[in-house]
């Protein structure tokens, strides 16, 4: 970070806390609610979104001269398919299993108003490194917040992480009391994961007041 300027690093990091593309821009819930029920997803399709937008941003950013305005969505279109058809492919063939389980949403990504949104307001009108520096800093701070509802909704609602067992769902009765953790199948549905960015928007308006919208 000491060799980017202060321009350069604000690319990166302000999307991971007071420009947030999911809890600020309100942007990529779709996924948010569809694949966070366990951990492992939820950071492959982040892994997956840093790919797609930091190359992507790279490819429109190096384009932006020579893209007719009339037909720039087809090309950003054509872009991002291109990319997201080799992410699909790369996970069929060494991570098959987890490859089903992202299903339709790994295809998707194409439509992420994220990635179109970068590509638009950024990479259109800034040089290739800066464009790259973007798409990475949106796309980290997209897969944050994955990680993090992903987390909290596999552990209690499961008490798994990464399909091994951290909480168990016995619970030994002692008298008028229970002794132990019982997983909350609540967890695990998507209406779980709208509360649980629902939390995380409350805590950092919470830390940060200039984040509140004024009426």
């Amino acid at each position: 970070m000491a060799l980017l300027s202060k321009k350069d690093r604000g690319l990166i990091l302000d999307p991971l806390a007071d420009d947030n593309p999911i809890t600020i821009q309100v942007l990529g819930i779709c996924s948010a609610l569809a694949i966070t029920a366990q951990l492992k997803p939820s950071i492959v399709m982040a892994i997956s979104v840093v790919f797609v937008l930091g190359v992507g941003n790279v490819v429109i950013s190096l384009m932006r001269n020579i893209i007719p305005s009339k037909i720039r969505i087809i090309v950003q279109l054509i872009v991002v398919a291109t990319l997201v058809i080799i992410v699909d492919q790369v996970l069929k063939a060494f991570a098959y299993e987890l490859s089903k389980e992202l299903s339709v949403f790994i295809g998707l990504i194409i439509t992420n108003c994220i990635i179109m949104g970068r590509f638009e307001a950024f990479a259109l009108g800034n040089g290739p490194w800066r464009s790259f520096l973007d798409g990475i800093g949106n796309a980290a701070g997209y897969g944050l917040i994955l990680i993090i509802v992903g987390f909290f909704r596999e552990l209690l609602g499961s008490g798994t992480l990464f399909g091994f067992k951290v909480l168990g769902d016995s619970v030994e009765k002692t008298g008028l009391y229970a002794i132990g953790y019982e997983n909350n199948g609540f967890m695990v549905l998507p209406p779980m994961a709208l509360i649980v960015v629902g939390i995380i928007i409350w805590v950092q308006r919470s830390k940060n007041k200039a984040l509140i919208e004024e009426n």
